[in-house]
């Protein structure tokens, strides 16, 4: 029956759109509210194809950065251009968007495993896990699902693998780009670790200014170009590169997680 269609994870498309429309709905204001997100690119998103696009992007909170993607992608998608001004953008959302994230993250509760349900990859971190450092194989059955959902329409990943700034990129990203030679999004966000808790549910501070500049494709040699070379061009394209640190200047860096540390328990 169309009622109880499914996609190729297992997940009740009309369920999922209900699951989008609701959370959608109620997380619209961290955006458009209390605090404001500026939004430059959008343009990109309505030219893309509907299947076999990755988005690169850093990373500051565990939730509220892939929700506000949503956000933004959807109101995209609908005619607005880098704006998401009334939320009915949301009634017809695209089903096919996923993003990669760690299976211990979305078991945490019930409300991760919700949003798990709107479109999460979830995958074994081989290097981390409850806190520790690990060092564990890549599991076979992880890559196969992001091919799944690349095959299905638009993944979302965060390559360094972490909220904290300047973390390395991870190979593992650059080798599902050369194996499956994906139109490459890349995505700079800031903000959102001011906004939110690490978790990106519970508000630390209102009135804060959030960003997300949605960049062209990237010119990508898949055939030619080596893991490292990848890597470095993504370091670039997101703004987590080494050489962008001598911009910043490590006093301001150092007092910048001082401040996000003392406003961890305000509202």
């Amino acid at each position: 029956m169309k009622f109880f269609k499914r996609n190729r994870f297992g997940h009740i498309l009309f369920l999922k759109k209900w699951l989008i429309r609701i959370m959608g709905t109620i997380t619209h204001r961290r955006y458009r509210g209390f605090n404001e997100l500026q939004i430059e690119g959008s343009e990109v998103i309505k030219n893309l194809r509907d299947n076999n696009v990755l988005f690169v992007s850093n990373h500051q909170t565990y939730f509220a950065d892939v929700v506000a993607m949503f956000h933004v992608f959807n109101a995209s998608l609908s005619g607005r251009v880098d704006s998401i001004k009334n939320v009915g953008y949301l009634w017809q959302p695209k089903l096919n968007l996923y993003y990669v994230a760690a299976k211990e993250t979305m078991r945490d509760g019930l409300l991760a495993r919700i949003l798990a349900y709107a479109g999460a990859i979830t995958v074994e971190r081989t290097w981390r896990e409850k806190g520790k450092d690990i060092n564990r194989q890549v599991k076979m059955s992880d890559i196969t699902n992001i091919s799944h959902a690349l095959e299905d329409g638009w993944v979302i990943t965060f390559p360094q693998g972490t909220t904290k700034p300047f973390k390395p990129i991870r190979k593992g990203t650059a080798h599902i780009i050369k194996r499956y030679k994906p139109i490459v999004i890349p995505i700079v966000i800031d903000g959102f670790r001011r906004s939110f808790d690490k978790k990106g549910i519970r508000i630390k501070k209102r009135g804060i200014l959030q960003s997300m500049v949605i960049k062209e494709p990237l010119d990508i040699d898949y055939d030619n170009e080596s893991i490292d070379e990848i890597v470095e061009k993504l370091e670039y394209a997101i703004e987590q590169h080494p050489s962008f640190l001598k911009v910043i200047p490590k006093e301001e860096i150092a007092a910048q997680e001082e401040l996000n540390k003392k406003r961890q328990w305000e509202y």
